[in-house]
């Protein structure tokens, strides 16, 4: 659609497209063309209160339904998940900017949680024990917890929601899902394919919107948990909220990546490892490496390789076969990351390539509006710099000298986040020891994004994480759960006579 004709990206409420309280709206804008593509209505209050009653109303007849048949229907979302997740991947690479192959990754990803949600049934199961006592049995069991709600950011419009609602639908819960405004589109997609699949009506729900919406939704007295992923000052901001309100929160921060390159470790296989990782999604990601720790002698045979390799990113709008790529989510973020490009030369570190100087105009047809820049490298980056200490979010990638791995492991464990890490090496010793020693909570070795597979669970450490539980895998199942212990006997086995003690094992 044209700027003058933009698209209306609304709210989804029990089972369908619903009719606006508040008048509040905002552009959505291509990133790669700045071109305006459609208008994302802004919830206020009264439309969070109708989503949350629409999801009240479902619980008692979805947690009620039997999770066999809960199953069912997600494996009937997952058929079309797979059936339309190219469209899916269309639609982020439109508002998101990131290369199409990338979007297809991000898709793929959320499926593999919807696969591991599939199997409700088994990651329900209690546990039974008998005769705990003379005549008595004990055994637990998982419950859902009621209305759920997940707050997402822009930069995984569809897998960062996968890490959360399957998991909710599949365990009993009935799902407020807030996306991002910036990129909208998918969330209202994949509500669809919900519905195709069978979901009762106000089971899942979306509402549109911005800090309002959040505060509605932290404040609802029938919201009873909430999953969150974005900055880490907004996460303790969740936390904090939503915990004074009573909720049980789960809320995933900031970070800031190191790759720790050896000496001895094959430098073709990490100059691959820290293009891919630091300017993959355009440094979008809460997973990308934005520091790269040189050790020893390595930093001279690395960096020229590296210089060249930045300089030939193939930068070009999303769309592109070849793009590896693409543009900023937006002018406002784009100009954040030029700041701190700035701020590293006011800083004193060496400015090896800087992105700034890349144009639209060479990222292909109708892209010299756009939000673009180039990849940045530095080098001499040290840890009092700010472009060491804070979050960029771009396509900024940081050298740190350091003169051993001793050195690396305290540099790395001395910082505020603790989402991921690497370190790439051929040696055993040097990986276990890494591993054992590093205050990380997702560490790669000689893999350069280690986020855990769906039925492991993601999360950091420290400022990265606000909660007790990390995102799917069998924590998820826990977070979306309460548990129930039941001790049960029969009249037969009850001895004559009050019993005022303790009870015990007899």
């Amino acid at each position: 659609m044209t700027a003058s004709h933009p698209i209306t990206i609304g709210h989804w409420i029990n089972g369908g497209l619903s009719a606006p309280l508040s008048d509040r709206k905002q552009s959505v804008f291509n990133p790669a063309t700045g071109a305006v593509s459609g208008e994302v209505l802004l919830a206020g209050r009264g439309d969070v209160d109708q989503a949350v009653a629409a999801a009240r109303a479902a619980f008692p007849r979805w947690a009620d339904t039997p999770p066999i048949r809960r199953a069912r229907i997600l494996f009937r979302f997952l058929e079309l998940l797979n059936q339309h997740k190219d469209e899916l991947a269309h639609l982020i690479t439109a508002e998101h900017g990131k290369v199409f192959s990338d979007a297809q990754g991000e898709v793929a990803r959320g499926i593999d949680i919807v696969e591991f949600a599939c199997g409700a049934p088994q990651l329900l199961k209690g546990d039974f024990s008998d005769q705990v006592s003379t005549g008595m049995d004990n055994w637990t069991l998982r419950q859902p917890l009621g209305v759920v709600a997940g707050i997402t950011p822009f930069n995984f419009p569809v897998m960062v929601p996968m890490w959360m609602f399957p998991l909710a639908l599949a365990t009993g819960n009935t799902f407020v899902l807030k996306p991002s405004p910036t990129d909208p589109s998918a969330s209202l997609m994949m509500a669809d394919l919900l519905k195709r699949a069978g979901l009762p009506d106000g089971v899942f729900n979306v509402v549109q919107g911005d800090k309002e919406a959040v505060d509605a939704l932290l404040e609802h007295p029938d919201v009873r948990a909430l999953s969150f992923v974005g900055s880490t000052p907004i996460a303790n901001y969740i936390y904090e909220t939503g915990a004074r309100h009573g909720k049980r929160i789960q809320a995933l921060g900031g970070a800031k990546n190191h790759m720790v390159v050896m000496p001895d470790a094959d430098l073709e296989q990490a100059v691959d490892a820290l293009i891919g990782a630091g300017f993959g999604s355009a440094g979008e990601r809460c997973m990308a490496i934005s520091v790269a720790g040189l050790v020893g002698d390595v930093a001279e045979r690395l960096l020229p390789m590296l210089i060249e390799r930045t300089k030939a990113l193939k930068i070009k709008n999303g769309t592109a076969a070849d793009a590896e790529m693409g543009p900023i989510v937006s002018a406002a973020a784009l100009a954040r990351i030029h700041g701190y490009i700035g701020a590293g030369v006011d800083e004193g570190a060496s400015l090896l390539v800087d992105g700034r100087s890349f144009k639209g105009a060479d990222a292909g047809p109708g892209c010299d509006q756009g939000f673009w820049t180039g990849g940045t490298l530095f080098d001499h980056v040290t840890p009092d710099m700010r472009i060491y200490k804070e979050e960029i979010f771009g396509p900024v990638l940081g050298c740190v000298r350091v003169a051993d791995l001793g050195h690396a492991i305290d540099l790395i464990n001395a910082h505020e986040f603790g989402n991921g890490v690497s370190c790439f090496t051929r040696d055993g010793h040097v990986a276990r020891e890494f591993g054992r020693r590093i205050q990380i909570g997702m560490v790669g070795i000689n893999v350069p994004i280690p986020v855990p597979m769906a039925w492991q669970g993601f999360g950091g450490w420290k400022s990265s994480l606000f909660g007790d539980t990390h995102a799917y895998g069998e924590e998820g199942v826990r977070f979306y759960t309460k548990q129930k212990s039941i001790m049960q006997r029969w009249p037969e086995s009850i001895d004559k006579g009050a019993e005022f003690a303790m009870p015990t094992a007899k």
